[in-house]
Protein backbone atom coordinates (compact mmCIF):
# COMPACT_ATOMS: atom_id res chain seq x y z
CA UNK A 1 0.00 0.00 0.00
CA UNK A 2 1.24 3.48 -0.87
CA UNK A 3 1.82 5.75 2.08
CA UNK A 4 0.54 9.28 1.47
CA UNK A 5 2.63 12.30 2.35
CA UNK A 6 1.49 14.07 5.45
CA UNK A 7 1.00 17.80 5.02
CA UNK A 8 4.13 18.32 7.15
CA UNK A 9 6.18 16.02 4.94
CA UNK A 10 4.89 17.70 1.79
CA UNK A 11 5.83 21.11 3.14
CA UNK A 12 9.29 19.84 4.05
CA UNK A 13 9.71 18.44 0.55
CA UNK A 14 8.44 21.74 -0.85
CA UNK A 15 10.95 23.71 1.18
CA UNK A 16 13.76 21.49 -0.08
CA UNK A 17 12.60 22.02 -3.65
CA UNK A 18 12.54 25.77 -3.06
CA UNK A 19 16.10 25.78 -1.70
CA UNK A 20 17.30 23.67 -4.63
CA UNK A 21 15.58 25.95 -7.13
CA UNK A 22 16.87 29.08 -5.44
CA UNK A 23 20.48 27.93 -5.79
CA UNK A 24 20.07 27.13 -9.49
CA UNK A 25 20.24 29.93 -12.09
CA UNK A 26 16.90 30.17 -13.86
CA UNK A 27 18.61 30.19 -17.26
CA UNK A 28 20.32 26.86 -16.63
CA UNK A 29 18.67 23.71 -18.05
CA UNK A 30 16.70 21.72 -15.52
CA UNK A 31 17.83 18.23 -14.53
CA UNK A 32 15.33 15.69 -15.83
CA UNK A 33 14.13 12.86 -13.64
CA UNK A 34 15.54 10.49 -16.26
CA UNK A 35 19.22 11.40 -16.45
CA UNK A 36 20.01 9.00 -19.32
CA UNK A 37 21.33 10.34 -22.64
CA UNK A 38 18.63 11.83 -24.90
CA UNK A 39 16.22 11.82 -21.95
CA UNK A 40 12.72 13.07 -22.46
CA UNK A 41 10.73 15.07 -19.93
CA UNK A 42 8.61 13.00 -17.55
CA UNK A 43 5.07 14.31 -18.06
CA UNK A 44 2.02 13.98 -15.81
CA UNK A 45 -1.39 15.08 -17.06
CA UNK A 46 -4.26 16.06 -14.76
CA UNK A 47 -7.53 15.82 -16.67
CA UNK A 48 -6.34 13.57 -19.47
CA UNK A 49 -9.44 13.60 -21.70
CA UNK A 50 -11.59 16.35 -23.25
CA UNK A 51 -9.53 19.57 -23.05
CA UNK A 52 -6.57 17.56 -21.81
CA UNK A 53 -6.58 15.41 -24.96
CA UNK A 54 -5.09 18.33 -26.90
CA UNK A 55 -2.04 18.43 -24.66
CA UNK A 56 -1.86 14.63 -24.46
CA UNK A 57 -1.74 14.42 -28.23
CA UNK A 58 0.88 17.17 -28.47
CA UNK A 59 3.13 15.67 -25.78
CA UNK A 60 2.96 12.32 -27.57
CA UNK A 61 3.72 13.93 -30.93
CA UNK A 62 6.78 15.62 -29.45
CA UNK A 63 8.01 12.29 -28.14
CA UNK A 64 8.11 13.09 -24.42
CA UNK A 65 7.50 10.47 -21.69
CA UNK A 66 4.17 10.04 -19.95
CA UNK A 67 4.74 8.98 -16.35
CA UNK A 68 1.26 9.45 -14.86
CA UNK A 69 -2.33 10.43 -15.58
CA UNK A 70 -4.92 11.72 -13.12
CA UNK A 71 -8.64 11.89 -13.95
CA UNK A 72 -11.64 11.60 -11.64
CA UNK A 73 -13.64 9.75 -14.31
CA UNK A 74 -12.36 6.25 -15.04
CA UNK A 75 -14.49 6.20 -18.19
CA UNK A 76 -12.50 9.07 -19.70
CA UNK A 77 -9.36 6.99 -20.00
CA UNK A 78 -10.86 5.24 -23.02
CA UNK A 79 -10.63 8.59 -24.82
CA UNK A 80 -7.03 9.04 -23.69
CA UNK A 81 -6.16 5.57 -24.91
CA UNK A 82 -7.79 6.34 -28.27
CA UNK A 83 -5.82 9.58 -28.55
CA UNK A 84 -2.57 7.70 -27.96
CA UNK A 85 -3.38 4.76 -30.21
CA UNK A 86 -1.56 6.33 -33.17
CA UNK A 87 1.68 6.53 -31.17
CA UNK A 88 3.00 2.94 -30.95
CA UNK A 89 5.88 3.95 -28.69
CA UNK A 90 3.44 5.03 -25.97
CA UNK A 91 2.42 2.04 -23.87
CA UNK A 92 -0.81 3.34 -22.36
CA UNK A 93 -1.43 0.32 -20.13
CA UNK A 94 1.97 0.78 -18.49
CA UNK A 95 1.31 4.38 -17.42
CA UNK A 96 0.07 4.70 -13.80
CA UNK A 97 -3.42 6.21 -13.54
CA UNK A 98 -4.95 7.99 -10.55
CA UNK A 99 -8.28 9.61 -9.74
CA UNK A 100 -6.78 11.92 -7.08
CA UNK A 101 -3.87 14.04 -8.26
CA UNK A 102 -2.70 14.51 -4.67
CA UNK A 103 -2.04 10.76 -4.50
CA UNK A 104 -0.33 10.97 -7.88
CA UNK A 105 2.11 13.55 -6.54
CA UNK A 106 2.63 11.52 -3.36
CA UNK A 107 3.63 8.41 -5.27
CA UNK A 108 5.12 9.71 -8.53
CA UNK A 109 6.80 13.04 -7.71
CA UNK A 110 10.31 11.66 -8.27
CA UNK A 111 9.42 10.61 -11.81
CA UNK A 112 7.59 13.81 -12.76
CA UNK A 113 9.35 16.72 -14.46
CA UNK A 114 6.38 18.74 -15.72
CA UNK A 115 2.63 18.72 -15.16
CA UNK A 116 -0.18 19.64 -17.54
CA UNK A 117 -3.18 20.84 -15.52
CA UNK A 118 -6.27 20.38 -17.69
CA UNK A 119 -8.91 19.87 -14.99
CA UNK A 120 -11.88 22.25 -14.44
CA UNK A 121 -11.05 25.81 -13.34
CA UNK A 122 -11.64 25.27 -9.63
CA UNK A 123 -8.74 22.77 -9.51
CA UNK A 124 -6.17 24.89 -11.36
CA UNK A 125 -4.58 26.62 -8.39
CA UNK A 126 -4.51 23.65 -6.00
CA UNK A 127 -2.96 21.27 -8.54
CA UNK A 128 -0.50 23.85 -9.85
CA UNK A 129 0.63 24.89 -6.37
CA UNK A 130 1.41 21.31 -5.33
CA UNK A 131 3.45 20.87 -8.50
CA UNK A 132 5.36 24.15 -8.13
CA UNK A 133 6.17 23.48 -4.47
CA UNK A 134 7.71 20.21 -5.61
CA UNK A 135 9.81 22.07 -8.19
CA UNK A 136 7.85 20.87 -11.24
CA UNK A 137 7.21 22.84 -14.40
CA UNK A 138 3.51 23.58 -14.89
CA UNK A 139 1.40 24.12 -18.01
CA UNK A 140 -2.05 25.21 -16.79
CA UNK A 141 -5.09 25.53 -19.02
CA UNK A 142 -6.90 28.84 -19.15
CA UNK A 143 -8.04 30.66 -17.14
CA UNK A 144 -5.05 30.45 -14.85
CA UNK A 145 -7.07 30.17 -11.64
CA UNK A 146 -10.55 30.56 -10.17
CA UNK A 147 -10.06 33.75 -8.17
CA UNK A 148 -7.95 36.88 -8.27
CA UNK A 149 -6.16 35.88 -5.07
CA UNK A 150 -5.16 32.57 -6.67
CA UNK A 151 -3.70 34.44 -9.65
CA UNK A 152 -1.45 36.44 -7.34
CA UNK A 153 -0.39 33.40 -5.30
CA UNK A 154 0.41 31.33 -8.39
CA UNK A 155 2.51 34.07 -9.98
CA UNK A 156 4.44 34.51 -6.73
CA UNK A 157 4.98 30.75 -6.41
CA UNK A 158 6.34 30.44 -9.95
CA UNK A 159 8.92 33.10 -9.13
CA UNK A 160 9.70 31.74 -5.67
CA UNK A 161 10.29 28.16 -6.80
CA UNK A 162 11.92 29.22 -10.09
CA UNK A 163 9.90 26.81 -12.20
CA UNK A 164 8.93 27.04 -15.86
CA UNK A 165 5.24 27.83 -16.32
CA UNK A 166 2.79 28.44 -19.15
CA UNK A 167 -0.85 29.54 -19.32
CA UNK A 168 -2.77 27.60 -21.97
CA UNK A 169 -3.83 30.59 -24.09
CA UNK A 170 -2.54 28.98 -27.27
CA UNK A 171 -2.88 32.06 -29.49
CA UNK A 172 -0.04 33.72 -27.57
CA UNK A 173 2.46 31.51 -29.41
CA UNK A 174 1.13 32.29 -32.86
CA UNK A 175 2.13 34.73 -35.56
CA UNK A 176 -1.17 36.63 -35.44
CA UNK A 177 -0.84 38.17 -31.98
CA UNK A 178 2.73 39.23 -32.74
CA UNK A 179 1.73 40.91 -35.99
CA UNK A 180 -1.18 42.57 -34.16
CA UNK A 181 1.13 44.04 -31.53
CA UNK A 182 3.62 45.23 -34.13
CA UNK A 183 0.94 46.94 -36.25
CA UNK A 184 -0.57 48.70 -33.23
CA UNK A 185 2.86 49.71 -31.91
CA UNK A 186 3.72 51.07 -35.35
CA UNK A 187 0.71 53.42 -35.17
CA UNK A 188 -1.37 51.62 -37.80
CA UNK A 189 -4.59 53.09 -36.38
CA UNK A 190 -3.18 55.77 -34.11
CA UNK A 191 -3.94 55.75 -30.39
CA UNK A 192 -6.45 53.06 -29.42
CA UNK A 193 -9.32 54.30 -27.24
CA UNK A 194 -11.82 51.43 -27.53
CA UNK A 195 -11.67 47.64 -27.84
CA UNK A 196 -14.64 45.39 -28.64
CA UNK A 197 -14.16 41.62 -28.29
CA UNK A 198 -16.66 38.80 -28.56
CA UNK A 199 -16.71 35.02 -28.12
CA UNK A 200 -17.84 32.26 -30.48
CA UNK A 201 -19.59 30.45 -27.63
CA UNK A 202 -21.38 31.34 -24.43
CA UNK A 203 -21.52 29.78 -20.99
CA UNK A 204 -24.44 30.33 -18.67
CA UNK A 205 -27.93 29.41 -17.62
CA UNK A 206 -30.89 30.26 -15.42
CA UNK A 207 -32.34 29.00 -12.18
CA UNK A 208 -30.86 27.29 -9.17
CA UNK A 209 -29.15 24.01 -8.44
CA UNK A 210 -30.52 21.00 -10.29
CA UNK A 211 -31.95 17.91 -8.56
CA UNK A 212 -29.53 15.44 -7.04
CA UNK A 213 -28.80 12.32 -9.08
CA UNK A 214 -26.77 9.18 -8.44
CA UNK A 215 -23.08 9.53 -9.22
CA UNK A 216 -22.32 7.70 -12.49
CA UNK A 217 -20.26 4.56 -12.15
CA UNK A 218 -16.55 5.27 -12.47
CA UNK A 219 -16.84 8.92 -11.40
CA UNK A 220 -15.04 9.85 -8.17
CA UNK A 221 -17.30 12.72 -7.19
CA UNK A 222 -15.61 13.91 -4.00
CA UNK A 223 -12.35 14.31 -5.94
CA UNK A 224 -14.18 16.16 -8.73
CA UNK A 225 -15.50 18.64 -6.15
CA UNK A 226 -11.96 18.95 -4.80
CA UNK A 227 -11.28 22.36 -3.23
CA UNK A 228 -14.81 23.70 -3.91
CA UNK A 229 -17.71 23.61 -1.48
CA UNK A 230 -19.34 20.20 -1.54
CA UNK A 231 -22.59 19.54 -3.36
CA UNK A 232 -24.29 16.35 -4.52
CA UNK A 233 -23.91 15.24 -8.11
CA UNK A 234 -26.40 16.75 -10.56
CA UNK A 235 -26.76 17.33 -14.29
CA UNK A 236 -24.87 19.96 -16.31
CA UNK A 237 -21.61 19.75 -14.38
CA UNK A 238 -19.38 16.86 -15.40
CA UNK A 239 -17.88 16.41 -17.91
CA UNK A 240 -18.58 19.49 -20.04
CA UNK A 241 -20.90 22.19 -18.65
CA UNK A 242 -19.16 23.18 -15.40
CA UNK A 243 -17.97 26.51 -16.90
CA UNK A 244 -21.51 27.84 -16.55
CA UNK A 245 -21.54 27.55 -12.73
CA UNK A 246 -20.00 30.20 -10.46
CA UNK A 247 -18.61 27.62 -8.05
CA UNK A 248 -16.60 25.74 -10.66
CA UNK A 249 -16.06 27.81 -13.79
CA UNK A 250 -15.53 31.36 -14.98
CA UNK A 251 -18.03 31.64 -17.78
CA UNK A 252 -17.22 32.53 -21.35
CA UNK A 253 -15.11 35.44 -20.17
CA UNK A 254 -12.73 33.14 -18.31
CA UNK A 255 -12.70 30.79 -21.28
CA UNK A 256 -12.53 32.82 -24.50
CA UNK A 257 -11.42 36.07 -22.89
CA UNK A 258 -7.97 34.54 -22.38
CA UNK A 259 -7.78 34.17 -26.16
CA UNK A 260 -9.57 37.12 -27.73
CA UNK A 261 -8.52 39.78 -25.20
CA UNK A 262 -4.93 38.56 -25.04
CA UNK A 263 -3.89 40.88 -27.89
CA UNK A 264 -5.45 43.93 -26.28
CA UNK A 265 -3.84 43.17 -22.94
CA UNK A 266 -0.40 42.69 -24.49
CA UNK A 267 -0.38 45.38 -27.16
CA UNK A 268 -2.02 48.10 -25.06
CA UNK A 269 -0.19 47.35 -21.78
CA UNK A 270 -3.52 47.31 -19.98
CA UNK A 271 -2.60 46.35 -16.41
CA UNK A 272 -5.23 46.96 -13.72
CA UNK A 273 -8.61 48.43 -14.71
CA UNK A 274 -10.06 51.14 -12.51
CA UNK A 275 -13.58 49.77 -12.90
CA UNK A 276 -15.79 47.23 -14.66
CA UNK A 277 -19.53 47.13 -15.26
CA UNK A 278 -22.07 44.70 -16.71
CA UNK A 279 -24.05 46.77 -19.20
CA UNK A 280 -26.17 43.96 -20.64
CA UNK A 281 -27.15 40.53 -19.33
CA UNK A 282 -29.81 37.91 -19.93
CA UNK A 283 -30.49 35.07 -17.51
CA UNK A 284 -28.12 34.06 -14.75
CA UNK A 285 -28.73 33.36 -11.06
CA UNK A 286 -26.90 32.95 -7.77
CA UNK A 287 -25.70 29.57 -9.10
CA UNK A 288 -25.05 30.29 -12.78
CA UNK A 289 -23.46 32.83 -15.07
CA UNK A 290 -25.84 34.86 -17.26
CA UNK A 291 -26.63 33.46 -20.69
CA UNK A 292 -25.68 36.74 -22.37
CA UNK A 293 -23.10 39.23 -21.08
CA UNK A 294 -21.78 42.60 -22.15
CA UNK A 295 -19.06 43.94 -19.84
CA UNK A 296 -17.06 47.17 -20.00
CA UNK A 297 -13.72 47.85 -18.28
CA UNK A 298 -12.21 51.31 -17.87
CA UNK A 299 -8.42 51.59 -18.00
CA UNK A 300 -6.48 54.75 -17.13
CA UNK A 301 -3.78 56.35 -19.25
CA UNK A 302 -0.58 54.29 -19.36
CA UNK A 303 2.40 56.55 -20.08
CA UNK A 304 1.76 58.01 -23.55
CA UNK A 305 -1.18 55.67 -24.13
CA UNK A 306 -4.60 57.27 -23.59
CA UNK A 307 -7.39 55.88 -21.39
CA UNK A 308 -9.19 52.99 -23.07
CA UNK A 309 -12.58 51.33 -22.73
CA UNK A 310 -12.67 47.58 -23.33
CA UNK A 311 -15.96 45.81 -24.09
CA UNK A 312 -16.72 42.07 -23.97
CA UNK A 313 -19.73 40.29 -25.51
CA UNK A 314 -20.70 36.63 -25.13
CA UNK A 315 -23.51 34.12 -25.13
CA UNK A 316 -26.06 34.86 -27.86
CA UNK A 317 -26.04 31.64 -29.84
CA UNK A 318 -25.56 29.47 -26.75
CA UNK A 319 -28.43 31.28 -25.03
CA UNK A 320 -30.83 30.60 -27.88
CA UNK A 321 -29.78 26.97 -28.03
CA UNK A 322 -29.53 26.17 -24.32
CA UNK A 323 -32.58 27.93 -22.94
CA UNK A 324 -35.59 28.35 -25.22
CA UNK A 325 -37.87 29.44 -22.37
CA UNK A 326 -40.52 31.90 -23.52
CA UNK A 327 -39.72 34.51 -20.87
CA UNK A 328 -36.20 34.86 -22.30
CA UNK A 329 -37.05 34.34 -25.96
CA UNK A 330 -37.81 37.92 -26.97
CA UNK A 331 -34.79 39.33 -25.19
CA UNK A 332 -32.51 36.77 -26.77
CA UNK A 333 -33.93 37.42 -30.22
CA UNK A 334 -33.25 41.15 -29.84
CA UNK A 335 -29.74 40.63 -28.52
CA UNK A 336 -27.25 40.12 -31.32
CA UNK A 337 -24.57 39.59 -28.65
CA UNK A 338 -22.02 41.06 -30.99
CA UNK A 339 -20.58 44.54 -30.82
CA UNK A 340 -22.78 47.07 -32.63
CA UNK A 341 -19.62 48.28 -34.32
CA UNK A 342 -19.17 44.83 -35.87
CA UNK A 343 -22.68 44.85 -37.31
CA UNK A 344 -22.09 48.35 -38.67
CA UNK A 345 -18.75 47.46 -40.23
CA UNK A 346 -20.12 44.28 -41.78
CA UNK A 347 -22.90 46.25 -43.41
CA UNK A 348 -20.62 49.10 -44.49
CA UNK A 349 -17.93 46.92 -46.06
CA UNK A 350 -20.11 43.95 -47.09
CA UNK A 351 -17.98 41.42 -45.24
CA UNK A 352 -18.23 39.06 -42.30
CA UNK A 353 -15.98 39.15 -39.22
CA UNK A 354 -16.68 35.60 -38.06
CA UNK A 355 -18.11 34.16 -34.86
CA UNK A 356 -15.52 35.70 -32.54
CA UNK A 357 -12.71 38.24 -32.55
CA UNK A 358 -11.66 41.72 -31.55
CA UNK A 359 -12.11 45.22 -33.00
CA UNK A 360 -9.61 47.96 -32.11
CA UNK A 361 -10.77 51.56 -32.50
CA UNK A 362 -8.02 54.14 -32.85
CA UNK A 363 -8.06 57.87 -33.51
CA UNK A 364 -6.76 57.15 -37.03
CA UNK A 365 -8.54 53.95 -37.98
CA UNK A 366 -9.88 50.53 -37.08
CA UNK A 367 -8.26 47.10 -36.89
CA UNK A 368 -9.68 43.59 -36.58
CA UNK A 369 -8.28 40.24 -35.39
CA UNK A 370 -10.07 36.90 -35.32
CA UNK A 371 -10.30 34.22 -32.65
CA UNK A 372 -6.96 33.69 -30.87
CA UNK A 373 -5.91 37.12 -32.25
CA UNK A 374 -5.26 35.52 -35.64
CA UNK A 375 -5.12 37.36 -38.99
CA UNK A 376 -5.02 41.01 -37.85
CA UNK A 377 -6.05 43.46 -40.58
CA UNK A 378 -6.62 47.20 -40.85
CA UNK A 379 -10.14 48.00 -42.06
CA UNK A 380 -10.87 48.48 -44.91
CA UNK A 381 -8.52 46.12 -46.71
CA UNK A 382 -7.14 48.80 -49.01
CA UNK A 383 -5.83 50.70 -45.96
CA UNK A 384 -4.12 47.54 -44.75
CA UNK A 385 -2.35 47.14 -48.09
CA UNK A 386 -1.28 50.78 -48.05
CA UNK A 387 0.24 50.71 -44.56
CA UNK A 388 3.95 49.78 -44.53
CA UNK A 389 4.50 46.31 -43.07
CA UNK A 390 5.97 46.97 -39.61
CA UNK A 391 9.33 45.67 -38.48
CA UNK A 392 9.25 42.36 -36.63
CA UNK A 393 10.11 43.30 -33.04
CA UNK A 394 8.81 40.21 -31.26
CA UNK A 395 10.48 36.77 -31.44
CA UNK A 396 8.73 34.11 -33.52
CA UNK A 397 8.16 30.72 -31.97
CA UNK A 398 8.58 27.35 -33.63
CA UNK A 399 5.85 24.83 -33.01
CA UNK A 400 2.90 24.83 -30.67
CA UNK A 401 2.18 26.46 -27.33
CA UNK A 402 2.92 23.18 -25.54
CA UNK A 403 6.19 22.85 -27.47
CA UNK A 404 7.22 26.34 -26.34
CA UNK A 405 6.60 25.32 -22.72
CA UNK A 406 8.62 22.11 -23.01
CA UNK A 407 11.44 23.92 -24.81
CA UNK A 408 11.55 26.57 -22.09
CA UNK A 409 11.56 23.90 -19.38
CA UNK A 410 14.51 22.07 -20.89
CA UNK A 411 16.45 25.30 -21.47
CA UNK A 412 15.59 26.72 -18.06
CA UNK A 413 14.12 29.86 -19.65
CA UNK A 414 10.70 31.49 -19.57
CA UNK A 415 7.84 30.32 -21.75
CA UNK A 416 6.03 32.96 -23.79
CA UNK A 417 2.91 33.17 -21.58
CA UNK A 418 4.29 32.31 -18.16
CA UNK A 419 2.34 32.64 -14.93
CA UNK A 420 3.57 36.19 -14.33
CA UNK A 421 1.90 37.33 -17.55
CA UNK A 422 -0.97 34.85 -17.36
CA UNK A 423 -1.89 35.94 -13.83
CA UNK A 424 -2.18 39.59 -14.84
CA UNK A 425 -4.29 38.73 -17.91
CA UNK A 426 -6.57 36.41 -15.94
CA UNK A 427 -6.95 38.92 -13.10
CA UNK A 428 -8.20 41.55 -15.53
CA UNK A 429 -10.81 39.10 -16.84
CA UNK A 430 -11.88 38.18 -13.30
CA UNK A 431 -12.60 41.82 -12.48
CA UNK A 432 -15.08 41.51 -15.34
CA UNK A 433 -16.51 38.38 -13.72
CA UNK A 434 -16.99 40.39 -10.52
CA UNK A 435 -19.00 42.89 -12.55
CA UNK A 436 -21.12 40.05 -13.96
CA UNK A 437 -21.72 38.87 -10.41
CA UNK A 438 -22.57 42.38 -9.16
CA UNK A 439 -25.51 42.67 -11.54
CA UNK A 440 -26.64 44.95 -14.32
CA UNK A 441 -25.31 48.53 -14.28
CA UNK A 442 -23.47 48.09 -10.98
CA UNK A 443 -20.06 49.65 -11.53
CA UNK A 444 -17.32 47.76 -9.71
CA UNK A 445 -14.51 50.09 -8.66
CA UNK A 446 -11.26 48.14 -8.46
CA UNK A 447 -8.09 48.88 -6.51
CA UNK A 448 -5.58 46.57 -8.16
CA UNK A 449 -2.70 47.36 -5.82
CA UNK A 450 -4.81 46.52 -2.75
CA UNK A 451 -6.63 43.68 -4.56
CA UNK A 452 -10.10 44.78 -3.48
CA UNK A 453 -13.38 46.27 -4.62
CA UNK A 454 -13.70 49.68 -2.99
CA UNK A 455 -17.39 50.51 -3.51
CA UNK A 456 -19.13 47.14 -3.20
CA UNK A 457 -17.32 45.42 -0.33
CA UNK A 458 -19.62 42.38 -0.43
CA UNK A 459 -17.86 41.35 -3.65
CA UNK A 460 -14.53 40.97 -1.90
CA UNK A 461 -15.56 37.56 -0.57
CA UNK A 462 -15.26 36.42 -4.21
CA UNK A 463 -11.73 37.78 -4.59
CA UNK A 464 -10.40 35.00 -2.33
CA UNK A 465 -11.95 31.54 -2.10
CA UNK A 466 -12.57 29.24 0.85
CA UNK A 467 -11.15 25.73 0.45
CA UNK A 468 -12.25 22.37 1.73
CA UNK A 469 -9.88 20.74 4.20
CA UNK A 470 -7.11 18.87 2.45
CA UNK A 471 -7.35 20.97 -0.74
CA UNK A 472 -5.86 24.24 0.48
CA UNK A 473 -3.18 26.07 -1.49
Amino acid sequence: MTTRFSRRKLLATSALAAVTAATKPFKAPYVLADASPNAKAGVAVIGAANQGSISVNEVARLGERFVAFADIDERQYAKTQKTLAEYPDVKFDAIPRFFDYRKMFDKMHKQIDVVFVCAPDHHHATASMIAMKLGKGVYCEKPLAHSIHECRVMAEAAQKYKVTTQLGNQGHSREGIRRLCEYLWAGAIGKVTEVHAWAPTGRGGTGGRLPTKPVPQGVHWDEWIGPAQYRDYHDELHPALWRSWWEFGDGSLGDWGCHNLDGAFWALHLGHPTSAEAIERIGGSDERFPLVNVVRWDFPARGELPPVKVFWYDGYRAAKTANPKKELGDAMEKSQNRPPIVLELEKKYNRQFGDGGTIYVGDQGIMFSGNYCDSPRIIPEEKHRQFPVPEKKLPRLKGTHQADFLRAFKEGTKACSDFEYGARLTEMLFVGCLAERAGLNQKVEWDGAAMKVTNLPELNRMVKREYRKGWEL
